[in-house]
């Protein structure tokens, strides 16, 4: 087994072996960019690291050490450099890197190698006491915060101390003396804190620092960013070891973040921040806030024009937007990493058009650039730019979207509020990773400090969260939780403020929001808008590679038009029992409590006429277009008063000798009717066989109303779909009385009726027996949310507040089962169901509703397995369109794209 690779040796192509960071520096390497020398110790490393440590059979793999040694020997002879040399040490960053980016969440250590000898013979070198000095505090404070695990804030207070001692906010007025005392002082916190020295020698430190990356692929914030962007557990990390070059030099030295195009908006120019007399980590921390490319020209116009010439070298290499890091050292450029970019929603469509038309990719890989996750931030509401507002301050339009919420200055603050059903913005000087728990629970992030490649900007953007950098008119005090604009008002935690992260603006109380313009443009609207353009592009183009057909869920015109509108082509399940609410309640009411036959047929006649006109407006908004009709589905308590409150109300009606006969009858029903487990009784089919009737009479609507719409020259096409079916005996005698129906409507009107009947598979029994029920069944539409319920044994209304955090927390759930399918389980069930349903009849048309007809993961496995089409809410349809043709052209070949 080899653990340790030299970066001449890998590829762009290798980042299950080598992490994005290390495939990319042995890519950038090969193309002969000015990379700084190093080896990259390998995921496959990590993860025996990470196995052997929880079995504890050992401190790491056999024969790490000696392949280290190696690759440093060979590093040290590239450098002319010995590792912590006292006379002229060789320096190296030891820094993480997955396959996929997680910016922020795991450890780098720079400067290892410094100790209280070496640190002499670097100013030697360097003819600067203060740069050595600089450079060996950022190595105590790294180490002791990363490996050492010292509170950070025990650093930066003593940082502070000793510039508020010199009377100055700046890093960059502490001389050599000053920081020779902050040295010290680091010193002393670590031993302190760990009981121990900090370890003088080099190898001791390279070799925890090594542990430490790998270490942080398992801590708690690593963990919670890997389940929100559904990156798995078992991938581990990669190190990178990497000679040092330094930015904090002076200020002919500097560090810097540079994208090919904008992150936010994906417009072409020069985008990125530079710091002077700093390093990488000075710039992606926000602790002092930078400046532009375009002022970088001023400073140092050849290592800018360098780097433009390397970025547009790497934008066509790599055929997309590139996020790179690069310091120059004296004058010298050095590229210390480069990646595909994290974008905002609105730049990846953007871009992936842009790239079309520059004739870097085909409408094929557009597709594949972009994902249903950032269409629906793009539908997102935004601010009502006609709307009053109170404008605070601006700072830097970090990640887009309007976000509204009460301002709240620490994480668990923000957690708990949320929790509780609030609206919140995190407001922050600058975030760290330690943040992600209140940024994942926050509407959106403001911070005073820091640009776009800060770590609020990368991870915000990467969330799809609004975010507001660097407005640098704010005075933020987190002790106080509170922050003050400079003309003197203050905003205190839990007073509403509103972000645009599409303008940096920041807005006292609340803006009103309006539809986006990606929402204009599906209901109709003609709009001059680039976007507008890039997303019908991209749109068109999936519709036209995609097999899966798009429906949507709908019980009402509106919806259903607007769903036609977004692109749906059908509806794929309309409940009915929604149109049984409100004053329709006393009808249903009517139906229950009823004593004898007669009073059955009396309610129902009442509910039929209402019934059709129902359906004859849905079936009207989708002429020409299938739509599922769902018989009535859910239990009748749903429609009756509460049982405790009911009795209640009649108890004390009879102490006051008042009792009203209608509730003292209701009560006597409410009690008959009453189960212990109603979404287990006598509901679905079970309740169409118990009173046959209100079947027939839904039926008796349904076909009346296509044979209206017929009549009105309309080209109806329902489906009758029933209920929790378990049993094929079920299925058929529901059909009987259902075609029985239809017969009697067609005879009545003349007309000959095409209405298919189907079942919804949402129960295990039916799936595993889906070979007999589709002997009485024209189609199947697997209920995913009850089918979820009932093979997990889980309650939607209890589980999810009750126990789904520490099953996240565990492991035992990457995302929550009602909100992405369950592949091996319940999926499971409705690949099996599929297939043995169309054993029996091969033409069986099938598909899916529910929310997870709408989840881009799961319309790719409904897709994979061969379902006609998937059914979601309006707003998901296009989401599912675009998945659908994703699905499909993830299969062609790339030579093909």
């Amino acid at each position: 087994m080899t653990w340790v690779y030299e970066f001449a040796e890998g590829s762009k192509d290798q980042k299950d072996l080598l992490g994005g960071k290390g495939a990319n520096l042995a890519e950038m390497t090969r193309l002969g960019l000015p990379v700084p020398p190093g080896f990259t110790i390998s995921t496959e490393t990590c993860r025996a690291y990470l196995a052997l440590k929880e079995t504890g059979e050992g401190d790491e793999p056999e024969g790490l050490a000696d392949e280290v040694s190696k690759h440093l020997a060979a590093l040290e002879e590239a450098m002319g450099k010995k590792l912590g040399d006292a006379e002229d040490p060789l320096l190296v960053s030891v820094r993480s890197g997955a396959k996929f980016s997680m910016p922020g969440m795991m450890e780098t250590v720079l400067n290892v190698g410094l100790n209280d000898v070496s640190v002499g013979g670097l100013a030697a070198r360097s003819e600067s006491e203060r740069f050595a000095l600089d450079s060996y505090r950022r190595l105590l404070q790294m180490f002791g915060g990363t490996v050492l695990h010292v509170d950070g804030e025990r650093f930066s207070d003593a940082l502070d101390e000793v510039k508020k001692a010199k009377g100055t906010e700046s890093d960059l007025d502490l001389d050599a003396d000053d920081l020779r005392g902050v040295v010290e002082a680091f010193k002393a916190i670590i031993a302190e804190d760990t009981g121990r020295d900090f370890p003088q020698d080099p190898r001791e430190q390279m070799d925890l620092a090594i542990r430490a990356v790998f270490d942080s692929w398992n801590t708690d914030r690593a963990r919670l960013y890997r389940r929100q962007e559904r990156i798995p557990e078992d991938l581990g990390t990669a190190v990178n070891v990497q000679a040092m070059v330094f930015g904090n030099f002076g200020m002919d030295s500097g560090s810097g973040v540079a994208f090919t195009r904008d992150p936010a908006s994906g417009a072409q120019g020069e985008y990125g921040d530079y710091l002077q007399n700093a390093q990488g980590e000075d710039v992606v921390a926000g602790i002092r806030n930078t400046v532009s490319l375009a002022d970088m020209a001023e400073i140092d116009r050849q290592s800018h024009d360098d780097l433009l010439e390397i970025m547009t070298r790497l934008e066509r290499h790599y055929r997309d937007m590139c996020d790179i890091e690069f310091t120059v050292e004296r004058g010298k450029l050095w590229m210390l990493q480069t990646r595909v970019g994290k974008r905002t929603p609105e730049a990846a469509f953007r871009i992936a058009i842009h790239m079309v038309d520059e004739g870097l990719i085909q409408m094929d890989e557009a597709v594949l650039r972009v994902t249903g996750d950032q269409l629906a931030q793009l539908m997102f509401p935004r601010f009502d730019a006609e709307a009053e507002r109170t404008l605070l301050a601006k700072g830097m339009n970090a990640s887009p979207g309007a976000a509204v919420g009460k301002a709240v200055f620490d994480s668990d603050t923000a957690v708990a509020w949320a929790e509780r059903g609030e609206d919140v913005i995190l407001v922050r000087k600058e975030t760290n990773p330690d943040d992600l728990r209140g940024m994942v629970a926050a509407q959106g992030i403001l911070t005073s400090r820091g640009g776009k490649t800060s770590h609020a900007a990368v991870v915000a953007r990467g969330m799809g969260r609004t975010c507001v950098c660097g407005a640098e008119s704010l005075d933020v005090d987190t002790k106080a939780k509170q922050f003050t604009v400079r003309d003197g008002e203050t905003v205190s935690e839990g007073d509403v403020i509103s972000i645009d992260g599409t303008t940096g603006e920041v807005f006292a109380g609340a803006v009103p929001v309006a539809d986006s313009v990606v929402v204009r443009h599906f209901e109709g609207e003609k709009l001059d808008d680039d976007l507008a353009h890039a997303v019908a592009r991209i749109m068109a183009h999936a519709d036209g590679a995609r097999r899966l057909r798009i429906r949507t869920n709908a019980d009402t015109p509106d919806d259903a038009a607007r769903a036609r509108r977004f692109g749906a082509q059908g509806i794929g399940l309309c409940r009915t029992e929604h149109m049984f609410l409100g004053e329709r309640r006393e009808l249903v009411e009517k139906l229950i409590v009823a004593e004898d036959e007669a009073g059955v047929e009396a309610a129902l006649t009442e509910l039929l006429p209402l019934q059709r006109q129902d359906f004859t407006e849905i079936l009207e908004a989708m002429d020409g277009l299938p739509v599922t009709i769902r018989l009535l589905d859910p239990p009748l308590h749903e429609f009756l008063p509460d049982l405790t409150e009911l009795s209640v109300e009649v108890a004390l009606a009879e102490e006051r000798g008042t009792v009203d006969e209608h509730d003292a009858a209701l009560l006597k029903h409410v009690r008959r009717l009453h189960e212990q487990n109603p979404m287990l009784g006598l509901r679905g089919v079970r309740l169409g066989i118990q009173i046959p009737g209100l079947f027939r009479m839904q039926a008796r609507a349904i076909a009346e109303a296509a044979a209206d719409r017929m009549a009105a020259h309309g080209t109806p096409r329902p489906e009758i779909m029933v209920p929790l079916v378990a049993s094929v005996r079920e299925l058929e005698i529901v059909r009987h009385e259902i075609e029985e129906v239809i017969a009697e409507v067609e005879e009545a009107k003349g007309v000959a009726l095409d209405i298919s009947i189907g079942t919804m598979i949402e129960l295990p029994r039916a799936a595993f027996l889906a070979d007999r029920i589709a002997k009485a069944a024209d189609f199947f539409s697997f209920g995913t949310n009850d089918l979820t319920q009932m093979a997990w044994g889980f309650s939607r209304d209890d589980v999810e507040s009750s126990f789904f955090s520490r099953y996240f927390e565990h492991g035992i759930f990457d995302v929550s089962p009602f909100e992405s399918l369950d592949q091996r389980g319940v999926g499971g069930m409705v690949e099996m169901g599929t297939a043995k349903g169309r054993e029996t009849r091969p033409d069986l048309k099938v598909g899916v509703c529910g929310e997870h007809g709408g989840d881009p993961l799961s319309v790719h496995f409904f897709d994979r397995i061969g379902l006609n089409y998937v059914s979601c809410s309006p707003f998901r349809v296009p989401v599912a369109r675009l998945e659908a043709g994703r699905s499909i052209l993830e299969k062609r070949p790339s030579e093909e794209r």
